[in-house]
């Protein structure tokens, strides 16, 4: 069963076209690296809830969109391995050091691995 690497960010509208590019890039290095898929998507139909809801986790604002992203492995040690070189990549590192360089607010992001249980 592969393995999931999952994502939520708040992004400014007016700084998605840049979220695009560093998107690119770091799909390509990912992948690069091993891993099977890549995906970032741009939320659509994403309300707030009454209790939950991908708005209300990442404390979106006004003028924001919620980007959700997933990268599949084919499993927690392929993760492991290929995270330890994305992380150490230069094309990404300085981006990745320096919050102000990012389009979005670093600390409104979540994300975490996950273990498939169910693969149709």
């Amino acid at each position: 069963m592969p393995y999931v690497d999952g994502f939520i960010i708040p992004v400014p509208k007016k700084k998605l076209k840049d979220y695009e590019r560093i998107a690119m890039l770091a799909g390509k290095v990912w992948k690069e690296y091993g891993a099977i898929d890549y995906h970032e998507c741009v939320a659509d139909d994403v309300k707030p809830g009454k209790w939950t809801s991908f708005p209300q986790a990442v404390k979106l604002k006004k003028g924001e969109v919620v980007v959700f992203s997933w990268i599949t492995y084919k499993s927690r040690k392929q993760r492991d391995s290929i995270m330890k070189k994305v992380m150490k990549d230069k094309r990404l590192t300085d981006m990745m050091n320096d919050p102000k360089k990012m389009p979005f607010d670093t600390r409104r992001m979540i994300w975490g691995g996950f273990k498939s249980f169910v693969d149709l």
